[in-house]
């Protein structure tokens, strides 16, 4: 997702945890992964970064987590993987169960019809262990860059949408629209064809999530790939159909363009539960405007994608100091550094502020505080997927600590199927 300024981001009050946790079954229970940018702390080179996240997605599958999110950005510390796309090849080959997404890969900057078709290649050679997440981005230099220029951000996103869409959903594309023309061809490798899975039962399935567990922090991620055999596909999985797709929503414009396309939406981690809420709402009275049915708007609902933060400590206070201390001077070294396509003034949002309003929003402190605040998003929004930011120490080591402790401590207190 893209970074974060201050005219985009509102003054939020945080949520009141309720007293006492809610024992209620929630369908499907509540699914948790992490989101990486390959964030660049000061002092950090790229490498070091980059290193980090494959580590980070290792420890994820290991931890028993469902899903990794890598996000996308460039020429900016603020994140240094250019392509989430081929980013999340690598961690599917060196992961067995977890699912790898993209959050996002920004669609002004990428030919629907080439990023198309990375994400059938994904999906037909992973076990449909890939999500395709995109979204509009920002104003930034990338424009200017890649080609497209404002106008590409401004107009010409939902063209970019539709064709991608059309790449993932047929055989044969042609294209006439007013930023892309061209004749129709045929689409290889087509994403509707069942991908190949592994034969492998819902017991060894079940043995390999085990193993994982028991194996201990991630090792250097550069040093060793994982084993390339993948168990069976995780939570939202599809077999056949293409792979899923999500948008990241931060207008309500972009949140109608979602629900008209029958898309879940990515909600970013600077917005608290109230104003996600909202969204939700906006989305299901557009969804339900264009004829879709109440059955079929619920079905979309329940694959909305919630971004947070997530830092565990036997103390709150630890947790938000360990933040306190990392975070800001990240923002104003990673944010700092974005310029926009035109020259347009883009002022940041105090470092220090954003990320107390962070700590106040999200799953940071003791485990049992952790807890609660994902079910609390979940019971004022509906949304029970999570993509939660674990790397906010900027340190690798602390963040593979960081996930196992999630994944030990957190998970086996959230409501399960």
């Amino acid at each position: 997702m893209s970074a974060v300024h201050a005219s985009a981001v509102p003054t939020l009050a945080p949520y009141k945890l309720p007293r006492q946790r809610s024992a209620r079954r929630v369908p499907g229970g509540l699914s948790t992964g992490v989101f990486l940018l390959s964030a660049q702390f000061p002092g950090q080179g790229h490498a070091e970064a980059l290193e980090r996240t494959v580590s980070a997605a290792v420890a994820a599958e290991q931890a028993g987590l469902d899903s990794v999110w890598l996000a996308e950005h460039h020429f900016v510390p603020y994140g240094v993987c250019p392509d989430a796309a081929t980013l999340a090849g690598l961690l599917l080959g060196r992961t067995r169960r977890v699912r790898i997404g993209t959050a996002v890969s920004v669609l002004p900057t990428h030919h629907p019809v080439r990023l198309g078709e990375q994400a059938a290649l994904l999906h037909l050679t992973s076990g449909g262990r890939f999500t395709l997440g995109v979204g509009r981005g920002g104003p930034w230099v990338d424009l200017a860059v890649f080609g497209g220029g404002a106008e590409a951000y401004e107009r010409g996103f939902p063209e970019s949408l539709d064709l991608l869409l059309r790449w993932l959903r047929s055989s044969r594309v042609g294209a006439s629209g007013p930023r892309y023309q061209f004749p129709e061809v045929t689409v290889v490798p087509r994403a509707t064809e069942r991908p190949f899975l592994p034969h492998h039962t819902g017991r060894q399935a079940a043995a390999a999530t085990r193993a994982d567990r028991q194996a201990g922090p991630a090792q250097h991620a550069f040093a060793e790939a994982s084993a390339p055999s993948p168990a069976a596909a995780g939570s939202g999985a599809r077999t056949a159909g293409g792979p899923p797709v999500v948008v990241a929503c931060t207008s309500l414009g972009t949140v109608r363009l979602a629900a008209q396309q029958g898309l879940p939406m990515l909600l970013g981690m600077h917005s608290g539960d109230e104003d996600k809420a909202e969204m939700v709402a906006a989305y299901r009275a557009a969804a339900l405007e264009a004829g879709r049915t109440p059955d079929q708007v619920a079905r979309i609902e329940a694959e909305h994608v919630a971004a947070g933060v997530a830092q565990v400590a036997d103390r709150t206070a630890d947790a938000r100091s360990r933040l306190l201390r990392a975070m800001p001077d990240f923002f104003r070294f990673g944010l700092g550094a974005h310029r926009t396509v035109d020259g347009r003034e883009r002022r940041m949002r105090d470092p220090e502020q954003y990320t107390e309003l962070l700590c106040d929003l999200h799953a940071v402190g003791t485990p049992r505080l952790c807890a609660d605040r994902l079910l609390a998003t979940h019971e004022r929004t509906g949304i029970r997927r999570f993509a939660l930011l674990v790397e906010g120490s900027g340190d690798r080591a602390e963040t593979v600590a960081n996930i196992a402790r999630l994944g030990a401590e957190v998970l086996p207190q959230l409501p399960q199927d």
